[in-house]
């Protein structure tokens, strides 16, 4: 489904690239790890756990999380075997009610330190407004996939954890593989169950995607140059994973059963109440891990925080994702699809009234922008969605982060009845605030000036490499653009500088803003 542009003018994308070189040091005092682990809890009752523990830190950490826990099973075998009769994926769900247990204790204790380099992930959220933005309601946590997918230029792995096999082919498209794995998925769910991510696929898609459909306009072989040797898609499937309700103070730990793998329902709830019992004696009853080099603890701060801890089956053996993006490319609920572009950005104020103020002098190089972006959500939602359901429900509206602050919009549509999230994923990818528009032509011009690929960014020894980009019309000026960049790259520096503070190291974080942003300069 094709529509007019409501403005003429072609964009592609700049980013700028800063190396930040920083290290770790454990909190220097017992107190302070776990004050690290427990913060809303009284630093009294710490210190006087932890005394009583004889100044060790995991016997003081079993004591606390005995105060503060309790537990309640969901679904019983009655309610398991009537669910199993409508479908093969049945959730076990134990609730944990606690205000003491964060996402960061609970990920510590699911990834032990010889597990590292298995992956596992760490989502938190925030609820952007037109006046703050907080802390979302949700976190979720998972480790361990029982199936991992990952592609490099038509060359896929599928590694099956649970069966023990790993087998390589050459597809023409990658996608088809998860694809195809879950169309015989008949997930049954219950009303218990969090409005948040349960268990699935995670994983990340990066920029380069899109060459699998494109193969003549943007074939891997004219791209630019690959420098980091990053898979192009890597996913992992968690059937194990623990939700944190905030507002709640509920813990959810959930086990997706497969039906498929058993001989009955009663074998198959049996050994699922023994595997779901196991994840939670891993969050109550193991012996927690120090506090080590190497982990950032971002919860409290005004942004959220992707972790995607991956495994990479080639050269690179292990890298860390992190990414704080308040965008949201395509989200799907009962077939009405969700896109919100966020394009068009301006510096903070240092007062609420300052705010203010610079919201009306945003200038027309920013509304433009984000016009454009609006009208290619448009088109890439329109092309899986019924007739006349593309619908812009809010558009313009100012979200505010910590040091920039973005326009937004919100575009809806009805999913096509014989098509499912895979094709709506497809259909937006890459997101048109990276690659621009039109989105192939755009990306043609990225291919020709930058002299590197646009995968995900990976950090080694102690090296992060922190990207921002921002937009290229025909009337944007060098300098500004820059600024821009540096500006949203701020963010993330300053999450760096926070952890290392954090953490008690005295040594700040080395950066480098030599780099030049690299420009693309739209036709």
């Amino acid at each position: 489904m094709s529509r007019s542009p409501l403005i003429s003018k072609k964009r592609c994308y700049s980013s700028a690239t800063s190396p930040v070189r920083f290290s770790y040091s454990p909190p220097r005092s017992l107190i302070d790890q776990l004050k690290v682990l427990f913060p809303t809890m009284d630093s009294e009752l710490l210190e006087k756990v932890l005394k009583e523990s004889g100044n060790n830190l995991d016997a003081a950490i079993k004591s606390l999380l005995g105060l503060c826990v309790g537990y309640a099973e969901v679904l019983d075998e009655k309610r398991f075997i009537e669910a199993s009769k409508n479908g093969n994926l049945i959730p076990l769900c134990e609730i944990i009610f606690s205000d003491q247990l964060t996402p960061v204790l609970a990920y510590r204790c699911l990834v032990k330190e010889d597990e590292r380099e298995a992956p596992s992930f760490l989502f938190e959220s925030v609820k952007p407004g037109y006046r703050t933005t907080t802390v979302g309601r949700y976190s979720v946590v998972g480790a361990q996939p029982t199936m991992e997918i990952v592609a490099k230029e038509s060359k896929v792995t599928v590694m099956d954890h649970e069966g023990g096999t790993t087998i390589e082919k050459f597809v023409e498209d990658p996608m088809m593989i998860p694809r195809s794995i879950s169309e015989d998925w008949r997930p049954q769910l219950i009303e218990e169950l969090p409005d948040a991510f349960c268990g699935g696929w995670v994983g990340f898609f990066s920029y380069d995607t899109v060459r699998y459909l494109e193969k003549k306009r943007l074939s891997f072989s004219s791209a630019p140059r690959d420098d980091r040797n990053l898979a192009d898609i890597h996913l992992g499937l968690y059937d194990d994973v623990i939700v944190f309700d905030h507002v709640e103070k509920k813990v959810f730990v959930l086990h997706w059963v497969r039906l498929n793998r058993f001989s009955s329902a009663e074998k198959a709830y049996n050994h699922g109440i023994a595997r779901l019992e196991k994840l939670v004696s891993r969050v109550k009853d193991v012996d927690p891990p120090r506090l080590s080099p190497g982990f950032i603890d971002l919860h409290n701060h005004n942004f959220g925080l992707t972790l995607n801890k991956s495994n990479m089956p080639s050269q690179v053996k292990g890298c860390i994702l992190v990414a704080s993006s308040p965008e949201v490319l395509t989200c799907i609920k009962k077939k009405k699809i969700v896109n919100q572009p966020l394009a068009g950005t301006i510096k903070r104020g240092k007062t609420p009234l300052e705010d203010e103020m610079l919201e009306f002098m945003m200038l027309e190089k920013q509304c433009a922008e984000h016009v454009m972006l609006v009208d290619l959500g448009r088109n890439d939602v329109g092309k899986v969605s019924k007739s006349g359901s593309v619908k812009v429900e809010k558009l313009m509206t100012v979200e505010r982060y910590s040091h920039v602050m973005h326009i937004s919009s919100t575009i809806t549509a009805e999913l096509l009845n014989h098509l499912s999230c895979w094709d709506a994923l497809q259909a937006t990818l890459p997101v048109g605030t990276v690659s621009g528009a039109p989105k192939v032509k755009a990306m043609e011009l990225i291919d020709r000036f930058e002299v590197t690929r646009r995968d995900a960014n990976k950090q080694q020894e102690w090296v992060a490499h922190i990207q921002a980009g921002a937009g290229i019309v025909a009337d944007s000026d060098t300098h500004e653009e820059q600024i821009e960049c540096q500006r949203k790259a701020a963010g993330l520096v300053r999450a760096v500088e926070l952890a290392e503070s954090a953490f008690g190291n005295e040594q700040p974080a080395k950066i480098n803003n030599a780099l030049p942003v690299r420009l693309s300069v739209s036709q």
